[in-house]
């Protein structure tokens, strides 16, 4: 509830640059709205979902956003229980999107399957 209300706010925004949701327990719902603001957002460069759960279904919402975004630039999903198979659709991600400079995946456990993909 408290992701969507931040998520809406970011849809209409246009001063916010930085926004930190560090352990906020959001977990896949509350990242898929802010992946949903994402699209539409054209300020925000750094954004921080550190320690929030978002497992791989909310890093397929991030990654999904990733790929229209145009402006952020650092990206923390430190440990969120993202496995290999979100580290892929993040990695798919990468390969169109042209912005985003800093990514830390760290504490995600994607393995060596997650990290051949990101490579």
């Amino acid at each position: 509830e408290g992701a969507k209300g931040i998520a809406d706010a970011l849809k209409v925004n246009t001063s916010l640059t930085s926004l930190n949701l560090y352990n906020n327990q959001i977990g896949p719902g509350g990242a898929k709205e802010v992946a949903d603001a994402l699209k539409k957002n054209k300020t925000l460069t750094i954004l921080d979902l550190g320690r929030n759960g978002i497992g791989d279904e909310g890093a397929k919402g991030i990654a999904d956003a990733l790929k229209v975004n145009t402006s952020l630039t650092s990206l923390n999903l430190y440990n969120n229980q993202i496995g290999p198979g979100g580290a892929k659709e993040v990695a798919d991600a990468l390969k169109k999107n042209k912005t985003l400079t800093i990514l830390d995946l760290g504490r995600n456990g994607i393995g060596d399957e997650g990290a051949k993909g990101i490579a």
